[in-house]
């Protein structure tokens, strides 16, 4: 099926979408720093808390640290439905780690663990539990994250937690009822939005990695692009491809300042 943008910029793939190549991701260097110590935390048995407002990348660093993950070593177990009572929790724990589920949330519990300490002992392999949105979890469900990860009278560190969250998770955790989780927590990453160059340097990567050969964006047009959408990337890439659809439309090989603002009245964003 023949695709107006790829067509009209000769482009190998849209180069805003969400299938970027690992290899393709943009990561400036305070990116590429939070991965080198969440890699550094995470092969010394540590949990790791990564935070920042919606759209700031924090997908792209999880997928990024776990290409860094050797298959080896660890077993990366992703979740993202995260707004469990404790017992379903574990049940969907379960079966990310293709544990048979079992029927009392006690029996749920002593399954998980179990397998967390066959993969040590039988594979020498680090389970790394990534829970996404964790500032839905409820407090009955993140409360029991500590108990997860207590193994051998909490003395045996076989599991390392990432918790992902906006950052009210962090001011959740402060509250006395989640200190014990806290308190375990090693290392913070806060992932901020990006400068206007970032923003520039990340519109041109992206362009680049999808087989452009040419700039598409004007000057004025990446700074009103950084304006309206603060820096943060899935807003960048949201009006970045509607700019270039209504630059497809109108046959322009430019996208310049007019052109992005119109792009962002078309967008939720306005």
């Amino acid at each position: 099926m023949s695709d107006t943008i790829q067509s009209a910029f000769h482009l190998e793939r849209r180069p805003f979408g969400k299938d970027v190549p690992c290899e393709h991701l943009w990561l400036d260097d305070a990116r590429t720093l939070a991965i080198d110590r969440m890699l550094d935390a995470v092969t010394h048995r540590k949990h790791v808390l990564v935070e920042g407002e919606p759209g700031c990348g924090k997908t792209t660093v999880l997928r990024a640290l776990q290409s860094r993950l050797s298959p080896v070593h660890f077993r990366p177990v992703y979740v993202s439905h995260v707004t469990l009572g404790p017992r379903d929790f574990y049940r969907l724990l379960a079966f990310a780690l293709g544990v048979e589920a079992k029927a009392t949330a006690a029996a749920l519990f002593a399954a998980v663990q179990a397998e967390i300490q066959s993969l040590h002992r039988e594979h020498r392999q680090h389970p790394v539990l990534v829970l996404d949105e964790c500032h839905l979890m409820p407090d009955t469900t993140l409360g029991h994250l500590h108990v997860l990860a207590n193994f051998g009278w909490d003395a045996l560190p076989l599991l390392s937690l990432v918790l992902v969250g906006l950052p009210e998770l962090h001011d959740r955790l402060r509250l006395g009822i989640h200190r014990s989780l806290l308190s375990r927590i090693a290392l913070c990453v806060e992932l901020k939005p990006t400068s206007p160059d970032q923003t520039a340097a990340y519109v041109r990567q992206r362009v680049a990695a999808a087989g452009g050969r040419a700039e598409l964006f004007a000057p004025d047009a990446l700074a009103v692009l950084h304006e309206l959408t603060g820096g943060l990337l899935r807003s960048i890439d949201t009006v970045a491809e509607a700019a270039l659809a209504l630059a497809a439309e109108r046959d322009l090989k430019l996208v310049d300042r007019e052109l992005v603002v119109r792009a962002w009245h078309l967008t939720p964003l306005a």
